[in-house]
C-alpha cells in the first residue's frame, strides 16, 4: 500500500465538522430574532450624541466623595447591606436545607428496594420541587415591594424578600449538588439500616461540602448585590443611599458607593477561598 492510497483512505477533515457547522447556523438563526426583540444595537453606543452623554455622566463620578459626614452615612449603609444579605441568606439556608433534604432522591429509602412508601416519597419530592419553583420564580424586588408595604421602609423587608427567593434557589441547587456527587456512601448507609439524616450528614455532605460552601458564599455575594437593588424600593442599605445620590445627581457619592460594592465583592471572594481551604 503506497502513500497515495493511505492518503485517499484517510479523512481529510473532522467528520463532525458538518454537524458543528449546522449547529452554529441554527444557533445564529435562533439568536437573531432574540436580539431583534431585545432591541440590541451596540453600534448606537458609538454615536456622537450618545458618547457625549455617557462621557458627561461618567465625568461626574470623579473624584469620589471622601468627606467625613458622607463616609459615616456610607459606613452605616454598608453595615445595613451586609446585615440584610447575611440575615437573608441565613433564613434562606434554614428554608433550603429541609427542601433539599426532601428532594434528594439518593436519600429515598424506598429506592433501595421494594417498599410500600415509594409513591409517598415521589409526591413529597414533587411538592418540594414545586415549592422551590414558586419561591425562586418571583424576583426578590417584588417580594421587597410587598413587605415594604407591610413592614414599612427599612432592611427588614429586604431580609424577608431575600429569604424567600434565595431559599428556593439554594434548595434546588443543594439537591442537585448532592445528587451529582458520589451517592454510594449514602446508599450503603441506608442499606445498613441507617436513617436518612445520618446518610445525609455522613454519606453525602462530606463529599460535597466544598461545592456547597462555595455556592452558599456566591449566593451571599448575589444577596449583597440584590440588597442594593431592593434599596431603590425602600429596603434601606447602600441601594437607598445610591438612589438618593443619583436623584441628587451627585456622581462623586455614587462613585464612592460603587467602590464600596467592589470591596464587598472582593470580601466575598476571599471568604469563599478561605472556606474552600478550610473544607479541603
Amino acid at each position: 500500500m503506497n502513500a497515495a492510497t493511505l492518503a485517499a483512505g484517510r479523512p481529510d477533515r473532522d467528520p463532525r465538522t458538518r454537524g458543528r457547522a449546522t449547529g452554529l447556523v441554527i444557533a445564529l438563526l435562533l439568536l437573531w430574532p432574540v436580539l431583534h426583540l431585545a432591541q440590541f444595537r451596540p453600534l448606537a453606543l458609538f454615536e456622537s450624541g450618545n458618547l457625549q452623554a455617557m462621557g458627561y455622566f461618567l465625568s461626574a463620578f470623579v473624584p469620589p466623595v471622601t468627606s467625613g459626614e458622607f463616609l459615616a452615612l456610607l459606613l452605616r449603609a454598608t453595615l445595613e447591606t451586609l446585615a440584610m444579605a447575611t440575615a437573608g441568606i441565613a433564613l434562606a439556608f434554614v428554608l433550603a436545607v429541609p427542601l433539599a433534604f426532601v428532594m434528594t432522591q439518593s436519600l429515598s429509602v424506598s429506592r433501595i428496594g421494594p417498599g410500600r412508601g415509594r409513591w409517598h416519597g415521589q409526591v413529597l419530592r414533587g411538592l418540594a420541587r414545586a415549592a422551590t419553583l414558586v419561591l425562586r420564580a418571583i424576583p426578590e424586588v417584588v417580594w421587597a415591594l410587598i413587605f415594604v408595604r407591610a413592614l414599612g421602609l427599612g432592611p427588614a423587608a429586604g431580609v424577608l424578600a431575600l429569604a424567600i427567593t434565595y431559599g428556593g434557589m439554594l434548595g434546588k441547587v443543594y439537591a442537585e449538588i448532592l445528587e451529582s456527587g458520589d451517592t454510594r456512601p449514602a446508599r450503603a448507609l441506608l442499606e445498613a439500616g441507617s436513617g436518612r439524616l445520618q446518610a445525609l450528614c455522613y454519606g453525602l455532605v462530606p463529599g460535597a461540602a466544598q461545592e456547597l460552601a462555595s455556592y452558599t458564599v456566591y449566593r451571599w455575594e448575589c444577596a449583597v448585590r440584590a440588597s442594593v437593588i431592593m434599596g431603590f424600593v425602600g429596603a434601606g442599605g447602600l441601594g437607598q443611599l445610591m438612589d438618593q445620590s443619583m436623584k441628587m445627581l451627585n456622581g462623586g457619592e455614587a462613585s464612592t458607593i460603587l467602590l464600596t460594592f467592589l470591596l464587598l465583592v472582593l470580601l466575598a471572594d476571599a471568604l469563599s477561598a478561605a472556606l474552600r481551604r478550610l473544607l479541603a
